[in-house]
C-alpha cells in the first residue's frame, strides 16, 4: 500500500464536547473516524503534583499525510495546555477499511 495509515490517541476532559471535537476533525477531512470512549479516571503527574480527573480517551483513524494538519487542529481545539497526541502506525489491516480511511481523508 502506498499510503501509511495511523491511529492517533488523545484525551479530552470528561465534560468536553467530544462529539463536536470529532465532527470538526471529520468535517475538515483530518480523520476518517473518531472514537470517543466512555469516561474514565486518569491519574497523572502535573506540575509536581499527582492529579486525578475524569477524561475520555479519543482514538482517531487517519493517514500519515494528514498528521501535521491534524496536530495543528488538535492544538487549536484542545482545552489542555499539553494535549496527548500519540501516533501509532498501522502495520497491517483490512485492505478495504484502510482504503476507506485514505479516501475519507482526501
Amino acid at each position: 500500500m502506498s499510503v501509511e495509515y495511523v491511529v492517533v490517541m488523545t484525551t479530552l476532559p470528561g465534560d468536553a464536547d467530544g462529539p463536536a471535537f470529532g465532527r470538526a476533525l471529520l468535517n475538515e477531512r483530518l480523520a476518517a473516524c473518531v472514537n470517543l470512549l466512555a469516561p474514565m479516571e486518569s491519574v497523572y503527574r502535573w506540575e509536581g503534583r499527582v492529579e486525578q480527573e475524569t477524561e475520555r480517551q479519543v482514538i482517531i483513524k487517519t493517514t500519515r499525510d494528514r498528521l501535521n494538519a491534524l496536530w495543528d487542529r488538535v492544538r487549536e481545539l484542545h482545552p489542555y495546555e499539553v494535549p496527548e497526541f500519540i501516533v501509532l502506525a498501522i502495520a497491517d489491516g483490512n485492505e478495504a477499511y484502510l482504503k476507506w480511511v485514505g479516501e475519507s481523508t482526501k
